[in-house]
Protein backbone atom coordinates (compact mmCIF):
# COMPACT_ATOMS: atom_id res chain seq x y z
CA UNK A 1 0.00 0.00 0.00
CA UNK A 2 2.76 2.09 0.98
CA UNK A 3 4.62 1.87 -2.24
CA UNK A 4 1.35 2.28 -4.43
CA UNK A 5 0.89 5.28 -2.32
CA UNK A 6 4.10 6.16 -3.08
CA UNK A 7 3.73 6.29 -7.04
CA UNK A 8 0.64 7.77 -6.76
CA UNK A 9 2.29 10.82 -5.06
CA UNK A 10 5.47 11.05 -7.38
CA UNK A 11 2.55 10.52 -10.64
CA UNK A 12 0.36 13.42 -9.23
CA UNK A 13 3.14 15.48 -8.57
CA UNK A 14 4.76 15.60 -11.84
CA UNK A 15 1.18 15.80 -13.46
CA UNK A 16 0.60 19.05 -11.67
CA UNK A 17 3.90 20.22 -12.44
CA UNK A 18 3.29 19.80 -16.19
CA UNK A 19 0.14 21.76 -15.44
CA UNK A 20 1.72 24.32 -13.72
CA UNK A 21 4.14 25.00 -16.67
CA UNK A 22 0.88 24.28 -19.30
CA UNK A 23 -0.92 27.42 -17.41
CA UNK A 24 -4.00 25.12 -16.68
CA UNK A 25 -6.70 26.28 -14.21
CA UNK A 26 -6.12 24.50 -10.67
CA UNK A 27 -3.33 22.53 -11.85
CA UNK A 28 -2.73 20.88 -8.20
CA UNK A 29 -5.92 19.18 -8.39
CA UNK A 30 -6.71 19.26 -12.36
CA UNK A 31 -3.42 17.47 -13.47
CA UNK A 32 -3.49 15.05 -10.37
CA UNK A 33 -6.37 14.02 -10.90
CA UNK A 34 -6.66 13.30 -14.40
CA UNK A 35 -3.14 11.84 -14.38
CA UNK A 36 -4.53 8.96 -11.74
CA UNK A 37 -7.55 8.45 -13.07
CA UNK A 38 -6.10 7.88 -16.29
CA UNK A 39 -3.30 5.29 -15.24
CA UNK A 40 -5.88 3.46 -13.03
CA UNK A 41 -8.28 2.82 -15.94
CA UNK A 42 -5.59 1.54 -17.50
CA UNK A 43 -4.53 -1.18 -14.81
CA UNK A 44 -2.01 0.74 -12.88
CA UNK A 45 -1.81 -0.21 -9.19
CA UNK A 46 -2.18 3.33 -7.83
CA UNK A 47 -3.74 3.58 -4.17
CA UNK A 48 -4.86 6.77 -2.22
CA UNK A 49 -5.52 5.87 1.58
CA UNK A 50 -8.53 7.29 3.37
CA UNK A 51 -6.13 9.41 5.68
CA UNK A 52 -4.75 11.51 2.24
CA UNK A 53 -8.03 12.50 1.56
CA UNK A 54 -8.98 13.39 4.71
CA UNK A 55 -4.92 15.49 4.66
CA UNK A 56 -6.39 17.36 1.47
CA UNK A 57 -9.74 18.24 2.97
CA UNK A 58 -8.45 19.19 6.39
CA UNK A 59 -6.01 21.93 4.30
CA UNK A 60 -9.42 23.18 2.18
CA UNK A 61 -11.36 23.25 5.10
CA UNK A 62 -9.20 25.16 7.34
CA UNK A 63 -7.63 27.98 4.70
CA UNK A 64 -11.84 28.34 3.83
CA UNK A 65 -12.57 29.28 7.13
CA UNK A 66 -10.00 32.11 7.34
CA UNK A 67 -12.22 33.73 5.40
CA UNK A 68 -15.21 34.12 7.80
CA UNK A 69 -14.32 37.71 9.55
CA UNK A 70 -17.56 39.22 11.38
CA UNK A 71 -17.84 41.43 8.35
CA UNK A 72 -17.49 38.30 5.72
CA UNK A 73 -20.18 36.81 8.14
CA UNK A 74 -22.42 39.29 8.22
CA UNK A 75 -22.88 39.51 4.19
CA UNK A 76 -23.11 36.24 3.68
CA UNK A 77 -25.78 35.63 5.95
CA UNK A 78 -27.44 38.40 3.82
CA UNK A 79 -27.51 35.70 1.29
CA UNK A 80 -29.31 33.20 3.78
CA UNK A 81 -33.06 33.36 1.55
CA UNK A 82 -30.67 32.92 -1.91
CA UNK A 83 -28.84 29.90 -0.10
CA UNK A 84 -31.77 27.87 0.67
CA UNK A 85 -33.33 28.86 -2.59
CA UNK A 86 -30.75 27.54 -4.36
CA UNK A 87 -30.96 24.03 -2.01
CA UNK A 88 -34.45 23.59 -2.99
CA UNK A 89 -33.86 23.89 -6.82
CA UNK A 90 -30.38 21.52 -6.63
CA UNK A 91 -32.67 18.81 -4.68
CA UNK A 92 -34.95 19.48 -7.93
CA UNK A 93 -32.87 18.98 -10.07
CA UNK A 94 -31.39 15.87 -8.72
CA UNK A 95 -34.59 14.41 -8.78
CA UNK A 96 -35.26 15.17 -12.08
CA UNK A 97 -32.04 13.90 -12.82
CA UNK A 98 -32.18 11.00 -11.38
CA UNK A 99 -35.69 10.15 -13.20
CA UNK A 100 -34.16 10.90 -16.82
CA UNK A 101 -31.30 8.51 -15.27
CA UNK A 102 -33.74 6.03 -14.46
CA UNK A 103 -35.47 6.04 -18.01
CA UNK A 104 -31.96 6.25 -19.93
CA UNK A 105 -30.25 3.62 -18.43
CA UNK A 106 -33.04 0.85 -17.02
CA UNK A 107 -31.24 1.18 -13.62
CA UNK A 108 -34.33 0.66 -10.70
CA UNK A 109 -35.42 4.20 -9.67
CA UNK A 110 -33.72 3.86 -6.04
CA UNK A 111 -30.09 3.47 -7.57
CA UNK A 112 -30.79 6.28 -9.98
CA UNK A 113 -32.47 8.81 -7.36
CA UNK A 114 -29.44 8.46 -4.77
CA UNK A 115 -26.40 8.09 -7.83
CA UNK A 116 -28.25 12.06 -9.19
CA UNK A 117 -28.30 13.61 -5.88
CA UNK A 118 -25.99 16.67 -5.55
CA UNK A 119 -24.44 15.25 -2.18
CA UNK A 120 -21.19 13.94 -1.33
CA UNK A 121 -20.17 10.37 -3.00
CA UNK A 122 -19.88 8.33 0.35
CA UNK A 123 -23.08 10.14 1.99
CA UNK A 124 -25.38 9.77 -0.85
CA UNK A 125 -23.94 5.89 -1.52
CA UNK A 126 -24.69 5.17 2.74
CA UNK A 127 -27.80 6.84 2.12
CA UNK A 128 -28.84 4.81 -0.66
CA UNK A 129 -27.48 1.40 0.74
CA UNK A 130 -30.06 1.68 3.66
CA UNK A 131 -33.17 1.85 0.97
CA UNK A 132 -31.65 -0.74 -1.46
CA UNK A 133 -29.83 1.04 -3.73
CA UNK A 134 -26.59 -0.57 -6.01
CA UNK A 135 -24.04 0.76 -3.57
CA UNK A 136 -21.02 0.35 -6.70
CA UNK A 137 -23.56 2.32 -9.19
CA UNK A 138 -24.11 5.01 -7.09
CA UNK A 139 -20.49 5.58 -5.98
CA UNK A 140 -19.40 5.64 -9.73
CA UNK A 141 -21.92 8.00 -10.89
CA UNK A 142 -21.10 10.93 -8.49
CA UNK A 143 -17.34 9.96 -8.92
CA UNK A 144 -18.44 10.16 -12.96
CA UNK A 145 -19.90 13.62 -11.83
CA UNK A 146 -17.38 14.91 -9.89
CA UNK A 147 -14.70 15.12 -12.40
CA UNK A 148 -17.03 16.29 -15.21
CA UNK A 149 -17.38 19.46 -13.11
CA UNK A 150 -14.11 19.72 -11.86
CA UNK A 151 -12.69 19.91 -15.30
CA UNK A 152 -15.87 21.87 -17.30
CA UNK A 153 -15.91 24.77 -15.13
CA UNK A 154 -12.55 25.37 -14.25
CA UNK A 155 -11.68 24.94 -18.11
CA UNK A 156 -15.07 26.72 -18.92
CA UNK A 157 -13.54 29.59 -16.74
CA UNK A 158 -10.29 29.99 -18.38
CA UNK A 159 -12.06 29.71 -21.95
CA UNK A 160 -14.29 32.73 -21.26
CA UNK A 161 -11.53 34.76 -19.45
CA UNK A 162 -13.44 34.67 -16.21
CA UNK A 163 -11.17 36.05 -13.35
CA UNK A 164 -12.36 38.23 -10.29
CA UNK A 165 -11.08 40.18 -8.42
CA UNK A 166 -12.44 38.60 -4.53
CA UNK A 167 -13.34 41.53 -1.99
CA UNK A 168 -13.55 39.00 0.68
CA UNK A 169 -9.73 38.63 2.05
CA UNK A 170 -8.81 36.58 5.07
CA UNK A 171 -8.96 37.55 8.52
CA UNK A 172 -5.13 36.23 8.94
CA UNK A 173 -2.60 37.06 5.90
CA UNK A 174 0.70 35.94 7.14
CA UNK A 175 2.45 32.68 8.44
CA UNK A 176 2.82 32.74 11.59
CA UNK A 177 4.56 29.43 13.13
CA UNK A 178 3.52 29.62 16.41
CA UNK A 179 0.05 30.41 15.49
CA UNK A 180 -0.07 27.52 12.99
CA UNK A 181 1.07 25.09 15.19
CA UNK A 182 -2.12 26.14 17.65
CA UNK A 183 -4.29 26.73 14.25
CA UNK A 184 -2.97 22.81 13.25
CA UNK A 185 -3.87 21.49 16.65
CA UNK A 186 -7.55 23.16 16.43
CA UNK A 187 -8.88 22.81 13.33
CA UNK A 188 -7.66 18.80 13.46
CA UNK A 189 -9.56 18.27 17.14
CA UNK A 190 -12.44 20.08 15.45
CA UNK A 191 -12.12 17.29 12.58
CA UNK A 192 -11.78 14.38 15.11
CA UNK A 193 -14.73 15.56 17.06
CA UNK A 194 -16.92 15.28 14.18
CA UNK A 195 -15.53 12.34 13.36
CA UNK A 196 -16.55 10.93 16.52
CA UNK A 197 -20.12 11.95 15.90
CA UNK A 198 -19.69 10.10 12.62
CA UNK A 199 -20.54 13.59 10.68
CA UNK A 200 -20.24 13.86 7.12
CA UNK A 201 -17.39 15.72 5.96
CA UNK A 202 -15.58 15.69 9.22
CA UNK A 203 -12.50 16.83 7.37
CA UNK A 204 -14.17 19.58 5.49
CA UNK A 205 -16.63 20.91 8.09
CA UNK A 206 -14.74 20.42 11.41
CA UNK A 207 -11.44 22.53 10.37
CA UNK A 208 -13.98 24.82 8.86
CA UNK A 209 -16.19 25.59 11.76
CA UNK A 210 -13.16 26.24 13.78
CA UNK A 211 -11.37 28.28 11.50
CA UNK A 212 -14.47 30.32 10.98
CA UNK A 213 -14.93 30.77 15.03
CA UNK A 214 -11.57 32.01 15.35
CA UNK A 215 -11.84 34.45 12.08
CA UNK A 216 -15.18 35.56 13.59
CA UNK A 217 -13.45 35.93 16.94
CA UNK A 218 -10.74 37.95 14.97
CA UNK A 219 -8.05 35.68 16.42
CA UNK A 220 -6.01 35.79 13.50
CA UNK A 221 -3.36 32.93 14.58
CA UNK A 222 -1.64 32.41 10.91
CA UNK A 223 -2.52 32.34 7.55
CA UNK A 224 -1.67 28.42 5.62
CA UNK A 225 1.36 28.61 3.42
CA UNK A 226 0.92 28.30 -0.14
CA UNK A 227 2.88 25.21 -0.23
CA UNK A 228 0.32 23.45 2.31
CA UNK A 229 -2.61 24.78 0.26
CA UNK A 230 -0.84 23.46 -3.13
CA UNK A 231 -0.03 19.79 -1.06
CA UNK A 232 -3.95 19.97 0.30
CA UNK A 233 -5.16 20.01 -3.71
CA UNK A 234 -2.85 17.33 -4.81
CA UNK A 235 -4.34 15.33 -2.26
CA UNK A 236 -7.76 15.30 -3.19
CA UNK A 237 -6.96 15.19 -7.06
CA UNK A 238 -5.15 12.45 -6.54
CA UNK A 239 -8.45 10.37 -4.34
CA UNK A 240 -10.30 11.58 -6.92
CA UNK A 241 -8.56 9.99 -9.43
CA UNK A 242 -8.04 6.47 -7.83
CA UNK A 243 -11.45 6.28 -7.16
CA UNK A 244 -11.77 5.11 -10.84
CA UNK A 245 -10.84 1.39 -11.68
CA UNK A 246 -9.91 -0.60 -14.83
CA UNK A 247 -12.79 -2.14 -14.79
CA UNK A 248 -14.78 1.52 -14.82
CA UNK A 249 -15.16 1.55 -18.66
CA UNK A 250 -15.77 -1.68 -18.95
CA UNK A 251 -18.83 -2.20 -16.48
CA UNK A 252 -22.14 -1.00 -17.26
CA UNK A 253 -21.33 0.82 -19.82
CA UNK A 254 -25.17 2.00 -21.07
CA UNK A 255 -25.20 3.18 -17.63
CA UNK A 256 -21.98 5.51 -17.79
CA UNK A 257 -23.03 6.88 -20.80
CA UNK A 258 -25.96 7.68 -19.18
CA UNK A 259 -24.73 9.04 -16.12
CA UNK A 260 -22.64 11.44 -18.47
CA UNK A 261 -25.33 12.81 -20.33
CA UNK A 262 -27.31 13.21 -16.66
CA UNK A 263 -24.66 15.08 -15.04
CA UNK A 264 -24.07 17.72 -18.30
CA UNK A 265 -27.85 18.27 -17.95
CA UNK A 266 -27.27 18.57 -14.19
CA UNK A 267 -24.60 21.48 -15.11
CA UNK A 268 -27.05 22.99 -17.67
CA UNK A 269 -29.88 23.60 -15.15
CA UNK A 270 -27.10 24.56 -12.17
CA UNK A 271 -25.71 27.10 -14.68
CA UNK A 272 -29.51 28.46 -15.37
CA UNK A 273 -30.44 28.57 -11.77
CA UNK A 274 -26.94 30.41 -11.09
CA UNK A 275 -27.82 33.01 -13.80
CA UNK A 276 -31.24 33.31 -12.00
CA UNK A 277 -29.47 33.74 -8.53
CA UNK A 278 -27.08 36.53 -10.04
CA UNK A 279 -29.96 38.54 -11.52
CA UNK A 280 -31.61 38.42 -8.40
CA UNK A 281 -29.78 38.83 -5.89
CA UNK A 282 -26.84 40.92 -7.35
CA UNK A 283 -24.13 38.14 -6.68
CA UNK A 284 -21.06 38.03 -9.35
CA UNK A 285 -22.59 35.76 -12.22
CA UNK A 286 -18.98 33.41 -12.03
CA UNK A 287 -19.70 33.39 -8.02
CA UNK A 288 -23.13 32.24 -8.48
CA UNK A 289 -22.27 29.55 -10.95
CA UNK A 290 -19.66 28.15 -8.82
CA UNK A 291 -22.10 28.02 -5.53
CA UNK A 292 -25.00 26.43 -7.62
CA UNK A 293 -22.76 24.27 -9.44
CA UNK A 294 -23.37 20.46 -8.92
CA UNK A 295 -19.51 19.95 -7.43
CA UNK A 296 -18.44 19.33 -3.85
CA UNK A 297 -17.66 21.52 -1.38
CA UNK A 298 -13.69 21.38 -1.52
CA UNK A 299 -13.77 21.44 -5.23
CA UNK A 300 -16.15 24.18 -5.90
CA UNK A 301 -14.87 26.11 -2.78
CA UNK A 302 -11.17 25.66 -4.14
CA UNK A 303 -12.07 26.81 -7.59
CA UNK A 304 -13.59 30.17 -6.23
CA UNK A 305 -10.24 30.51 -4.22
CA UNK A 306 -8.23 30.05 -6.91
CA UNK A 307 -10.50 32.33 -9.18
CA UNK A 308 -10.77 35.01 -6.40
CA UNK A 309 -14.70 34.43 -6.87
CA UNK A 310 -16.13 34.97 -4.02
CA UNK A 311 -14.93 31.89 -1.47
CA UNK A 312 -17.37 32.47 1.64
CA UNK A 313 -20.33 32.78 -0.82
CA UNK A 314 -19.70 29.65 -2.82
CA UNK A 315 -18.32 27.86 0.28
CA UNK A 316 -21.79 29.25 2.35
CA UNK A 317 -23.58 27.56 -0.39
CA UNK A 318 -22.45 24.20 -0.75
CA UNK A 319 -22.15 23.78 2.89
CA UNK A 320 -25.79 24.49 3.24
CA UNK A 321 -26.76 22.15 0.48
CA UNK A 322 -24.79 19.18 2.01
CA UNK A 323 -25.88 19.67 5.30
CA UNK A 324 -29.66 19.50 4.33
CA UNK A 325 -28.93 16.84 1.62
CA UNK A 326 -27.45 14.01 4.22
CA UNK A 327 -30.38 15.48 6.84
CA UNK A 328 -33.82 15.14 4.44
CA UNK A 329 -32.44 12.95 1.24
CA UNK A 330 -33.38 9.52 3.14
CA UNK A 331 -37.02 10.90 3.56
CA UNK A 332 -37.04 12.83 0.82
CA UNK A 333 -36.51 9.30 -1.58
CA UNK A 334 -39.85 7.62 0.82
CA UNK A 335 -41.89 10.74 -0.27
CA UNK A 336 -40.90 11.13 -3.37
CA UNK A 337 -41.51 6.84 -3.91
CA UNK A 338 -45.02 6.67 -2.62
CA UNK A 339 -45.77 10.09 -4.54
CA UNK A 340 -44.94 8.22 -7.74
CA UNK A 341 -46.77 5.05 -6.59
CA UNK A 342 -49.62 7.19 -6.02
CA UNK A 343 -49.72 9.00 -9.15
CA UNK A 344 -48.79 5.41 -11.12
CA UNK A 345 -52.18 4.12 -9.17
CA UNK A 346 -54.27 6.71 -10.89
Amino acid sequence: MLFAFSKTLLLGLVAALICVWLKSPLPWMIGPLLATALCRVSGADLRSPPAARAAGQWVIGTALGLYFTPEVVHIVSSFAAYILLAVLVAILIGIVCGWLLHRLSGIDTCTSFFAMAMGGASEMANQGERHGAQVDKVAAAHSLRIMLVVLVIPFGFRLWEVHGQDPYVQGAKTVVLGGLLLLTAATICGAVLMRQFDLPNAWVIGPLLVATGLSYAEINLSALPQAVINAGQLLIGISLGTRFHPSFLTTAPRYLASVALCSALALLLAALSGMTLAAWSGIHTATALLATAPGGIAEMSLTAKTLQLGVPIVTAFHVTRMVVLVLSIGPLFVFVQRWTKRSAGK
